[in-house]
């Protein structure tokens, strides 16, 4: 399924399960994990609220960036791709950015929406693997 702005997958597992999968799925798909933000924590340290565990993984694919850096380096603005794991009931969603609505003006841009293409399939796989 997708979201205004990216790729969302509910999946019947626990929460940690979900971000390891999500991290392996990343991998096969050439992506590294650059940050991980563990938000729950976060918020609580900082505001001393209690927020349901979520973490954002920056998550980078060296030999896309490398190209989009290359041909336009305001690419830079739009990089990592976020990709979200947060609990909901007794499942998880797992969420990751769709690079072409990120792209706004550097749409007209051959190399960055070509490689918006390519990183947008790869996340969409990413998804598609958590929980098979």
């Amino acid at each position: 399924m997708t979201t205004d702005i990216g790729i969302r997958r509910t999946v019947d597992l626990p929460y940690e399960q979900a971000v390891e999968q999500t991290t392996a799925a990343l991998k096969a798909e050439g992506f590294g994990v650059l940050t991980r933000i563990d938000i729950q924590a976060t918020l609580k340290e900082k505001l001393n609220v209690d927020f349901r565990r979520y973490v954002i993984l920056g998550a980078c694919n060296p030999a896309l960036a490398h190209r989009a850096l290359s041909a336009n380096l305001d690419v830079g603005l739009l990089l990592p791709c976020n990709v979200t794991v947060y609990e909901e009931g007794d499942g998880s969603v797992v969420t990751a950015v769709d690079p072409l609505e990120m792209l706004g003006s550097l749409t007209a841009d051959p190399v960055a929406h070509a490689v918006a293409v390519e990183a947008g399939t790869k996340l969409r796989r990413v998804i598609e693997l958590i929980a098979r």
